[in-house]
C-alpha cells in the first residue's frame, strides 16, 4: 500500500493499495465520531461493490444507508442533487455524520458537493473506483454539478476526509472505461513528468498500476498544495479539457469525458506546433501515445461549434480564455488567448 499526504485547507491521506475496501469501515472510524454513514453510489458500481463497503462499516459499528442514483454524467444535475439533499435530511443525516462517495467522477464530484452543502458542511470520503477518478477527481477538492449552460459551473472547492482507492476495483471496468482514465494519466505524463511519459509509452495499457497511480496523486497533490483555489499553478491540470468539455458538450455527453480529453490536448498539440510554440516532434509524441492507448485524437464538430462550447468554460476571465499548451513534454505554460482568436485556434488544432 501506499500512502500519499495532502496539506491543503484540510489535511488526509490518500491510500493506493489491493484490497483496501476490506479496511473501509476501520479506515472512517479513526476519522469521524459518525454515528451514520451514507454510502453515495451509481447503479454500476454499487451492485459489484457496495454490500462489501457497507459490511465493512457496519462492522465498524456504523449505522448504513444508501443513496443509488443512475450511473451516467446526465445525472450530475440540480435535481439528483436536490434529491440527495432531501434524502440526508429524511435520513436525519447530522453534521457528525459522514458521506462516502462510491464510484467514478460523477459519483465523487455530487457526493462532494452535496457534502459542503448538506448542513454547510459534512465529513465526507471518496472512494474512487475508476482510474480516472483514482489519479484525478478524487484528490484536491474539486466538487460540482453540471447545469444546462456547461460543465462542473455550480460546485466547490471542499477537501474530503481521506481516498481510499483499491486498486482491485479496477478489475471490474470495462477496457473502455480504464482507456479513458488513461487520459488524465497520460495528461500527467505531458505536463510534468517526462519520466511518466516515456513509462507509458513503454508499457502501454500495461503499465505498472499502483505506482502510476501514486505518482499521478503525488503531483496533483503538490500543485493543490501550491494553489487550492485554482487561480494560477493548478489551472494547468485543464489541460485538453477546455476543448475536451466542448466536445462532450457538442455530443451531448455521448462522448466520454476521457475520450473528450484525449481529442482537446491532441487539438491543442496540433495547434501549438502550428503556431511554433512546440516543436513536430513533441506534437507527434503526444498524439502517438494518445493512439497508442486507443484513444480518439480527432472530432467531428467544426471549430466554431468547440468554440461557443468554450465561451462557458470557468477558465474563461473577462475578453480572455486561459489554455494550457505543451512547450515540450514535461513542460507546459498558461496560455491566455483572447475569445476573439479561439476559434481560428481550435481550427488550428483540427
Amino acid at each position: 500500500m501506499k500512502t500519499i499526504e495532502v496539506t491543503a485547507s484540510r489535511s488526509y491521506q490518500v491510500l493506493i493499495g489491493s484490497g483496501l475496501l476490506s479496511a473501509l469501515g476501520r479506515e472512517v472510524k479513526k476519522l469521524c465520531k459518525a454515528s451514520k454513514v451514507a454510502i453515495v453510489s451509481d447503479s454500476i458500481v454499487f451492485p459489484l461493490y457496495g454490500e462489501r463497503a457497507a459490511s465493512s462499516l457496519r462492522e465498524a459499528g456504523f449505522e448504513v444507508i444508501d443513496f443509488v442514483f443512475p450511473a451516467g454524467e446526465e445525472s450530475k444535475n440540480g435535481r439528483v442533487y436536490l434529491e440527495l439533499l432531501n434524502f440526508l435530511a429524511e435520513n436525519h443525516i447530522t453534521r457528525s455524520d459522514c458521506l462516502i462517495a462510491l464510484g467514478g467522477g460523477v459519483v465523487g464530484d455530487l457526493t462532494g458537493f452535496a457534502a459542503a452543502t448538506f448542513l454547510r458542511g459534512i465529513d465526507f470520503i471518496q472512494v474512487p473506483t475508476t482510474l480516472l477518478a483514482a489519479v484525478d477527481s478524487s484528490v484536491g477538492g474539486k466538487t460540482a454539478i453540471d447545469l444546462p449552460a456547461g460543465k462542473n459551473l455550480c460546485g466547490a472547492f471542499y477537501q474530503p476526509k481521506l481516498v481510499l482507492c483499491d486498486t482491485d476495483a479496477l478489475n471490474t471496468l470495462p477496457e473502455d472505461i480504464f482507456r479513458d482514465g488513461c487520459a488524465e494519466v497520460i495528461k500527467y505524463g505531458i505536463l510534468y513528468d517526462p519520466a511518466l511519459f516515456a513509462h507509458l509509452t513503454q508499457f502501454g495499457l500495461a503499465f505498472h498500476r499502483e505506482d502510476v497511480i501514486a505518482r499521478c496523486v503525488e503531483l496533483k497533490r503538490d500543485v493543490v498544495m501550491e494553489d487550492e483555489f485554482d487561480t494560477g499553478a493548478r489551472m494547468k491540470l485543464n489541460l485538453g479539457h477546455t476543448i475536451g468539455h466542448g466536445v462532450e458538450a457538442q455530443s451531448h455527453f455521448s462522448i466520454s469525458h476521457g475520450k473528450a480529453v484525449a481529442i482537446g490536448m491532441a487539438i491543442v498539440a496540433r495547434a501549438a506546433q502550428r503556431q511554433k510554440l512546440c516543436t513536430a516532434e513533441t506534437k507527434e509524441q503526444i498524439v502517438a501515445l494518445i493512439q497508442q492507448f486507443g484513444l480518439p485524437t480527432e472530432t467531428e464538430y467544426d471549430a466554431e461549434s468547440l468554440y461557443k462550447s468554450a465561451l462557458s468554460d470557468k477558465k474563461r476571465a473577462g475578453g480572455t480564455v486561459n489554455l494550457i499548451v505543451p512547450i515540450a513534454i514535461g513542460n507546459c505554460i498558461l496560455y491566455p488567448i483572447e475569445v476573439t482568436k479561439l476559434q481560428s485556434f481550435i481550427q488550428e488544432g483540427l
